[in-house]
């Protein structure tokens, strides 16, 4: 470094050296848990629906493609609206954001209730993403600007792990519902959490902190939600037949949108990503590894619901509250997590959270079967919550650390889409591997039955576990045959899902070993950064 960067750097280092006092609000455990409350809302809303997929599945005769849809265009809005409205809240006013989102999710939630189709019941769910989309990364956002030093670092702890615990325990929840209630009940659930986060976001989170007066970016803002949407889309259609040019002409608009956004950010006076600061090397590792985390646990969310269900025979209930390991390792080992990330580092924490990871999508790989007891099952999500539990806090704080307080809507954005797109990337080609394997299964059993099937029944018994259901119910001499190999097919259709997640675990995996910089080397960057921003 130059002398005059490192004298920024020396007074940046005294900064933040008296930072590690931290700094807090006032009333600073209440305004932490209204903003935990009002990200709980999407964090439930993205969780609910996968419990009720087979009831969805039944009441639509819905094809795997079209759950698959279901469950993952929720996230489709969410991570295609968080870097737009998280730039509109830096500019704008984040408590403002916060609350026209938690409002917004009311009339998106009762028209997922009471959809009168599938095509409704997945519009509706783009539109709670949406809403989530404004009120999720202000959450974060807030407390960038709100709290620092470790203060900041325990704060970003329990918002990580109250949002990943309250998505694991989405499921529970919807399982009760749907012991008495139809499958749209599981959409009401953040309701009455909803008014509670409005009024509280009112009266605690102050209205602007560390704002900043540059003009929003939007041609970039419109261009990041057609990048993200054409992405997710065209990777849950490439296993459909007869999808070819669809997911061509997806291809093709997200591909396009990525050279124009990128091209946007690098001309734009005040672009809506700054490159410069995704390009360094604690930002852009740990918004990496933060996608493939969150992203294996809604995968495992996802495909596991299914799993329970139509192979174990589960009722809804008993699939919810088979996720309740995860749920409570989220929520123990958060804090240390904080402790770990203080004393080691974010590299360490975030490798020893992919250990875990791995090692559950091991046991879904290698002891997931037909039969098996509860305890391989809750062994699984015990693993995945562990794992999440470990790597959340690092992925959160490395990217908030690592920019200025007035690019908090980017870093927030940013944290947010590790959860959000990494949901939803992953959601979507583990669900579109299921798919594949599946109906590859299906048609092999069909094949070699040596019976006669008509076109449109083998198209019923292909394309989805509900369609075979229905076949099996017309024709309930062969119920048992057909209910057997349905779940034979689901079995190898999810081994193709599994290891496609073992995969990218190990890619993340190695990423963070060869890329993320040790403690030492994090901290002086750090300094760097933050010497940097204010000069």
């Amino acid at each position: 470094m130059s002398h005059a960067a490192s004298k920024a750097a020396s007074a940046a280092a005294g900064a933040r050296s008296a930072d590690e006092a931290s700094t807090v609000p006032a009333r600073a455990q209440l305004v932490l848990l209204s903003l935990i409350l009002a990200a709980a809302v999407a964090n439930l809303n993205l969780a609910v629906a996968n419990v009720a997929l087979p009831d969805i599945g039944k009441a639509f005769n819905a094809s795997q493609t079209t759950l698959n849809l279901v469950a993952v265009s929720y996230s489709i809005g969410l991570a295609a609206s968080v870097l737009y409205f998280g730039a509109l809240g830096d500019r704008y006013g984040r408590k403002l954001m916060l609350l026209l989102g938690v409002a917004l999710s009311v009339p998106a939630c009762l028209l997922a209730a009471w959809a009168p189709s599938a095509g409704v019941l997945v519009g509706a769910r783009l539109l709670g993403g949406l809403s989530a989309g404004m009120a999720f990364p202000t959450t974060l956002a807030l407390i960038t600007a709100l709290w620092s030093g470790p203060a900041r670092t325990k704060s970003i702890a329990l918002w990580s792990a109250g949002g990943g615990a309250i998505s694991a325990l989405g499921p529970l929840l919807s399982g009760l519902l749907l012991q008495h209630f139809w499958w749209g009940s599981v959409f009401l659930i953040t309701l009455p959490l909803a008014v509670v986060a409005f009024a509280m976001a009112i009266f605690l989170v102050p209205s602007h902190v560390n704002e900043t007066a540059d003009p929003v970016d939007n041609l970039g803002g419109v261009l990041s939600v057609v990048l993200v949407a054409a992405l997710v889309l065209a990777i849950n259609f490439a296993p459909v037949p007869n999808k070819g040019s669809l997911v061509l002409g997806l291809a093709v608009i997200a591909l396009a949108g990525l050279v124009a956004f990128f091209i946007r950010q690098r001309r734009a006076r005040n672009p809506l990503y700054d490159l410069h600061v995704a390009g360094r090397r604690v930002f852009w590792v740990a918004a990496v590894a933060g996608i493939i985390v969150f992203g294996s646990l809604m995968a495992a969310m996802f495909i596991g619901q299914q799993f329970l269900q139509n192979v174990l025979g589960y009722s809804t209930l008993e699939a919810g509250l088979s996720i309740i390991p995860a749920a409570l390792f989220m929520v123990a080992i958060a804090p240390r997590s904080a402790k770990l990330v203080e004393a080691r580092g974010a590299r360490f924490t975030l490798l020893v959270g992919y250990v875990f990871c791995l090692l559950g999508f091991l046991v879904m790989l290698l002891l997931w079967k037909d039969g098996i007891p509860y305890w391989k099952v809750g062994l699984g999500y015990a693993l995945i919550g562990i794992g999440v539990g470990f790597a959340g806090t690092p992925a959160s704080h490395s990217l908030t650390g690592s920019v200025p307080v007035a690019r908090a809507g980017m870093a927030s954005g940013t944290a947010d889409l590790q959860r959000d797109l990494g949901g939803a990337i992953m959601q979507s080609i583990l669900g579109a591997l299921l798919t594949a394997g599946y109906a590859a299964a299906a048609a092999s059993a069909i094949a070699a039955s040596n019976k006669h099937i008509t076109d449109s029944v083998q198209s019923e018994l292909t394309k989805s576990f509900a369609g075979a259901e229905a076949i099996a119910e017309q024709h309930p001499q062969y119920a048992e045959q057909i209910t057997a190999a349905a779940k034979t097919s689901f079995l190898q259709g999810d081994q193709w899902a599994y290891t496609a997640g073992i995969v990218a675990i190990l890619l993340g995996a190695a990423i963070v070993f060869f890329l993320f910089p040790k403690k030492a080397e994090e901290e002086q960057l750090l300094i760097e950064y933050q010497a940097e921003d204010s000069a």
